[in-house]
This record gives C-alpha cells, sequence and structure tokens, in this order.
C-alpha cells in the first residue's frame, strides 16, 4: 500500500520538478547539498537522505556538472524510513569537487563560500539545496516549524547570517544545539511561508495558508460556541437562583406576601425558567425594561434573604 507523504516530502517533492534557468543556479543548488550533505571535505564526500526526491536531485545534479564514479545504496529494512546514501569513491574526484567549490585541503571549519553565489538568483537556488539535503517542515495542520539541522556550529551561524542578508524578507532564524548537532529554525507561518516561497515551494505555500485559514474559521467557530455555551450556562445558573428564592417565599410566606408586580413576575419567571430578563420584560402587562426586571428580581432575593 502507498504511503501518504509527509508535509516536508511534499514541499521536496514540489522543488525537485523546479527546471533550472543557468549553470550557476545548478551549481549553487548543488553546492547547498554538498555543503549540508553527511560528509564533504577533500577526501570524502557522502550524501545521505531518506526522501527519493532529495536523492534524485542530488545524484542528477553530482551527475551533470561532475560526472563523478558514484557508488550507491539503498536501504529500507532497518526502519520505517528507506535511506539513500550516495558516496564518492575515488578520492581525486571528491578533492576535484572540493576545490572546485573554493574550498581548501588547509580549511580547518566549514564555512559557506559567497564565490558560488554569483547572483540573486543564485540565493534561492542555495538555500533550496541546503532545505533538500537537511531541512524539515511540520504539517500546518498540527504546528509551524520549519528547521535545518546542520552538524557544524560555525557553518551553522553562517547560514544564519546569510538568511538575515536576504533583503526580500525579515526572517531571524534561531539556534539550537541537539543531539550532537544544531537546528537554525523559523516559527510562525509567516516566516515560513516566505522562506518556502523564496525557494520555489509556491504550492506548498498556498496549502499553509489555506490550512491556516480553515484553522482560523474552525476556532472562531469554536470560541463562538463556547461563548454562547458560557452564556447559556450563566444565564441558566442566574435563573435556579431566582426560581430557587422565589420558591423559598412561597414556602414560607406563600405568593400573595409579595406585592403584585413582584407576584405577576415571579410567576411569569416560575413558567418560563429559560427566559431572558429582557423577554420576561416584555411579557409582564405592561412591559418593562430588562433593568426594570433586574430592580424586580432584586427585590424578591431581599425578601427570600430576609426570610
Amino acid at each position: 500500500m502507498k504511503k501518504n507523504l509527509s508535509f516536508s516530502a511534499e514541499v521536496k517533492k514540489e522543488l525537485y520538478s523546479i527546471d533550472f534557468n543557468s549553470k550557476s543556479e545548478m551549481l549553487s543548488e548543488c553546492y547547498g547539498m554538498l555543503l549540508f550533505a553527511s560528509k564533504f571535505n577533500s577526501r570524502e564526500i557522502i550524501y545521505k537522505t531518506e526522501n527519493s526526491c532529495s536523492a534524485k536531485r542530488f545524484e542528477k545534479l553530482i551527475t551533470e556538472l561532475f560526472q563523478p564514479i558514484i557508488e550507491k545504496q539503498y536501504d529500507n529494512k532497518k526502519s520505517s524510513q528507506s535511506l539513500y546514501k550516495f558516496s564518492l569513491i575515488v578520492p581525486d574526484e571528491c578533492k576535484r569537487i572540493f576545490e572546485a567549490f573554493g574550498h581548501n585541503v588547509k580549511d580547518i571549519k566549514l564555512r559557506i563560500n559567497r564565490a558560488n553565489l554569483e547572483d540573486d538568483s543564485c540565493y534561492p537556488a542555495f538555500l533550496r539545496g541546503v532545505f533538500l539535503s537537511c531541512g524539515s517542515v511540520t504539517d500546518p495542520q498540527k504546528s509551524y516549524h520549519l528547521e535545518l539541522s546542520v552538524s557544524y556550529k560555525t557553518l551553522a551561524e553562517n547560514l544564519i547570517h546569510l538568511i538575515n542578508e536576504i533583503e526580500v524578507f525579515n526572517l531571524n532564524p534561531k539556534l539550537a544545539a541537539r543531539k550532537g548537532g544544531y537546528i537554525v529554525y523559523l516559527k510562525g507561518n509567516s516566516d515560513i511561508c516566505d522562506f518556502l516561497a523564496y525557494i520555489g515551494a509556491g504550492n506548498s505555500v498556498m496549502n499553509i495558508i489555506e490550512t491556516t485559514a480553515y484553522k482560523e474559521m474552525i476556532n472562531k467557530i469554536n470560541r463562538k460556541q463556547n461563548s454562547e455555551l458560557a452564556n447559556i450556562r450563566k444565564k441558566a445558573d442566574a435563573s435556579a437562583k431566582q426560581i430557587l428564592a422565589i420558591k423559598k417565599i412561597i414556602n414560607v410566606k406563600g405568593i400573595n406576601y409579595l406585592n403584585d408586580d413582584l407576584k405577576s413576575l415571579a410567576l411569569l419567571r416560575l413558567d418560563n425558567p429559560d427566559m431572558s430578563l429582557k423577554e420576561l420584560g416584555e411579557n409582564l402587562n405592561p412591559k418593562i425594561s430588562r433593568s426594570g426586571v433586574n430592580h424586580r428580581l432584586e427585590k424578591i432575593f431581599k425578601i427570600a434573604d430576609s426570610i
């Protein structure tokens, strides 16, 4: 049986379908995928993913751009998730690709080499590669959270600086440590929509917007219903207290202990426990206002309290 895709998988499926406008965009996206892969250095390049679209995208890019010899592994036995693994088995090819992106064997820490991002169109492509490599986003029906899992703190801080410098939005992503690595994350549907739209996942953004609108509508209905139920309970409680006071007077003193105005209101309330104060006033003869009904009820309470 075919499993339903998670929201993250749907986003990556949409990103996989995006065509390239230039070789520089291809290089930028490939760089984003490699830099945040499992291993990226002059001796070893290993790309692992549980997402089939990310796997296909990586294989397409690395093959078209560099034609390396790749060892492919596919494992769907260890867990419910499949695992795709691509390893470059020739050390010289690892060095060639590593240096092609401006990195040096002597580099102590991995950093984003901005020289690989030639123009503004390369930044969305690069971040698309980053998301395909290490990103996830929760189902908007449950919560709003997008994160990018990064192995090294310096690289994570580099990524935050790059995102902060993009002028088309003001996202201010956060950094947190997790399980021996780090995550760069966004919360809030607006920020997540801005990021996904920027990297090309327009349909996924529409999905979030529609889901958010639906949730707000349901919450509004629930708030209204809860408010109405609270008002009903409040009215029922008030009516019960009024009837209790009236019955106390009747049982001890008799209904005729009340003057005509209070007596007519008391009998009307006993017969109509669900009527509002306004409705009680409209059904008296002569009619009186809501405040007039409330004033008479206060007198009834005082009489009941005095007994």
